[in-house]
C-alpha cells in the first residue's frame, strides 16, 4: 500500500503565537500514525515561488493522511495556524 504524506509550505507572520501551533500539532499528527520527515530545515527554491518554510509528514497511508488533516483534534490546532502564518496544504499518496 502506498504511504500518504502531508506537505505544508508555510511563512510564519506570527513566530512567538506560531510555536503553539508546533508544540501541538506534533503530539496530535504522530498519535495519529505521522512521522515528520521534513520539518523546516534549508532549502533551495530553484524554480517558481514557494512560501519559506517547508513540511513533510509521512502516514502509513494516503486514507490515514487524510484522516489526520481531517480530525476534529488537529482542525482545532490548525486554527492558530491559520492565524499566525500563510500556509498552502497537501495531502499527497506516495509511491509504493
Amino acid at each position: 500500500m502506498a504511504k500518504g504524506y502531508i506537505i505544508g509550505h508555510i511563512t510564519v507572520t506570527d513566530p512567538e503565537a506560531y510555536k503553539e501551533y508546533v508544540e501541538r500539532d506534533t503530539p496530535i499528527l504522530e498519535g495519529l500514525g505521522g512521522r515528520f520527515i521534513i520539518r523546516g530545515g534549508q532549502a533551495e527554491v530553484k524554480e517558481g515561488e514557494t512560501l519559506q518554510r517547508h513540511v513533510v509528514i509521512e502516514f502509513p497511508s494516503f486514507q490515514a493522511a487524510l484522516a489526520a488533516y481531517d480530525s476534529p483534534e488537529y482542525q482545532e490546532v490548525a486554527a492558530i495556524r491559520y492565524k499566525t502564518a500563510e500556509s498552502v496544504i497537501l495531502v499527497v499518496e506516495g509511491t509504493e
